[in-house]
């Protein structure tokens, strides 16, 4: 852990959100925000970023920089990360070379394996947990990464090329209006092929799960209309709970999705790709159930 007495902070930019947290010199968090940007949209395995996509992402990245500062952490000093989406854009290094013309913010680009290790050290922050082995589930936009291990010993990192938002695109299109059965279909079977790489780490005391798809789904699931730390945080879901999502969200319209997702919206049509893709990981690990954490990659880059 860092003993660092100054205010830290974090950005994780992923495949689909920004994500920014301060905490104090006591260690207290004093601000943690999410923004949904997309900026991996219509990237597939080796595309571009869009202008309009990058231009988002400059703007709110610009405005956390401000946050940060007036909470006493200056951009250079920011600890940031980038994920799956820059692994696989052919300008990301233009584009990351740009934020730190800008903003004066330096975002390397991790990979799956680091972005394993520091997600496993969020997630698992301020969450109770029985003794014995834990599996930790970071469901992004991009892909999927999955560490496993005892106490602070990792014993196994696995990187999935399964996210959210690149499932959604390859099998149901950007802005899908409705799901067709059969699409549904080969994605489970794609997401239950990939998944056979967790055969190793089977039977783990406890599964965890990260992220914002699955915050959504728990807090859909809890029927929250406002988001509420407290309730999302160490809740369950069960594989039967994700089941019934993905029969819901198959037969759903976008508007119902919107108002089922109502703590971030903007999640809606990618929940029904997440839900597959987190009842492949239980399937595989063979367990029944997972508990969510709200912790997550920004949460490990301040605990090193």
């Amino acid at each position: 852990m860092n003993d660092d007495p100054r205010p830290r902070a974090s950005i994780d930019m992923g495949s689909n959100s920004l994500l920014l947290l301060v905490r104090d010199a006591a260690g207290e968090t004093v601000h943690d925000e999410a923004v949904v940007v997309g900026l991996g949209h219509g990237l597939g395995d080796r595309g571009l970023f869009r202008p309009e996509r990058m231009e988002a992402a400059i703007e709110v990245l610009r405005r956390f920089v401000t946050t940060a500062a007036g909470l006493g952490v200056p951009a250079a000093e920011i600890r940031a990360a980038t994920t799956s989406a820059a692994r696989r854009a052919l300008n990301a290094n233009t584009f990351l070379k740009r934020i730190q013309d800008e903003l004066g913010l330096s975002i390397p680009v991790i990979s799956g394996m680091e972005e394993a290790r520091l997600t496993w050290l969020g997630a698992l922050d301020g969450l109770a947990l029985p003794l014995g082995s834990v599996a930790v589930v970071d469901l992004g936009g991009g892909s999927t990464e999955v560490v496993s291990g005892e106490g602070e010993r990792i014993a196994l990192q696995t990187s999935l090329e399964l996210g959210t938002l690149r499932l959604t695109e390859a099998w149901f299109g950007e802005r899908p209006e409705r799901y067709d059965p059969r699409d549904l279909s080969r994605l489970r079977a794609h997401c239950e092929q990939l998944c056979q790489a967790l055969a190793p780490a089977r039977h783990p005391r406890s599964v965890v799960a990260v992220a914002g798809t699955a915050t959504t789904l728990a807090a859909s699931t809890l029927e929250l209309s406002a988001w509420d730390r407290q309730a999302v945080h160490g809740s369950r879901l069960t594989r039967a709970d994700l089941r019934t999502w993905i029969d819901r969200l198959l037969d759903s319209t976008p508007a119902q999705r919107r108002a089922w997702a109502a703590v971030s919206p903007e999640r809606a049509d990618y929940l029904l790709a997440g839900a597959c893709v987190l009842e492949a990981v239980l399937t595989a690990l063979q367990r029944e159930s997972l508990l969510v954490s709200d912790g997550g990659l920004r949460h490990g880059l301040l605990a090193v």
